[in-house]
C-alpha cells in the first residue's frame, strides 16, 4: 500500500513537472483503459510499475502495426508472457515478429510458415500435436519463442547466428541484420 502511494505520488510529481515544461498531448481514453486492464492482468511482470512502463513504452511503436489500443495491449502482454516463459527478452521477440509478419497473426509465407512468428507447420507433427493452430497468437508465440530459445542455445548465445537458424538462413546474416536493426531502432 505504501509502495503504491509512493509510486502514485512520484508519478504525479513527474507528470506535474513535465506538464509545466511541455504541453502533454491528450491521452486516448481507450488506450488508458486498455493499459489499465493490461497492467492488472499482466502476469509475467513481477512489479506493476514495471508492467506499466514496459507496456506504455512498447505501445507507441506497435501502434504503427496494430491500431486498436486494446489489441495492442493484448499482443504486448502475450509477447511478454511467452518471451519471459522461454527466457527471452521480449524486445527481441517483438523485433522478430516485426520482420517475420509485421504483426499479422494470419500471415502465411510462400513456404508455408504461419502466424506472427512464422512457425513452420512441421513442428506440430514433430512434437505430436498435429491439431495445434499456428494462427492462434498464443500458440504461435509459444512455439516461436521456444524455437528461438533453442537456437540461441545451439548458437551458444550468438544472437545473429540464432536468428539465422530461426530463419533457415544459417551462414547468411541478412535476416539477422534486419531483426537486430529493428530491435535497435524500435524495440530496445
Amino acid at each position: 500500500m505504501i509502495r503504491k502511494s509512493l509510486t502514485t505520488l512520484l508519478l504525479s510529481l513527474i507528470f506535474a513537472g513535465a506538464q509545466a515544461q511541455v504541453k502533454v498531448p491528450e491521452i486516448d481514453p481507450e488506450l488508458r483503459l486498455a493499459l489499465k486492464e493490461a497492467i492488472t492482468q499482466a502476469d509475467s511482470f513481477t512489479d506493476r510499475f514495471d508492467a506499466e512502463v514496459w507496456l506504455m513504452s512498447k505501445s507507441q511503436p506497435l501502434a504503427r502495426y496494430i491500431k486498436d489500443p486494446k489489441e495492442r495491449m493484448h499482443v504486448l502482454k502475450a509477447v511478454h508472457r511467452e518471451a519471459t516463459l522461454a527466457g527471452l527478452r521480449p524486445e527481441i521477440v517483438l523485433a522478430v515478429i516485426q520482420i517475420e509478419s509485421a504483426f499479422d497473426p494470419y500471415a502465411v509465407s510462400r513456404v508455408g510458415a504461419q502466424g506472427m512468428m512464422q512457425v513452420m507447420p512441421f513442428w506440430k507433427k514433430e512434437i505430436g500435436r498435429p491439431d495445434d493452430n499456428l494462427i492462434d497468437m498464443d500458440t504461435n508465440l509459444r512455439y516461436g519463442c521456444t524455437i528461438l530459445k533453442h537456437y540461441i542455445g545451439k548458437a551458444k548465445g550468438n544472437l545473429a547466428n540464432a536468428l539465422a537458424y530461426y530463419n533457415g538462413s544459417y551462414g547468411r546474416h541478412t535476416y539477422s541484420s534486419k531483426v537486430l536493426d529493428a530491435w535497435a531502432s524500435r524495440w530496445r
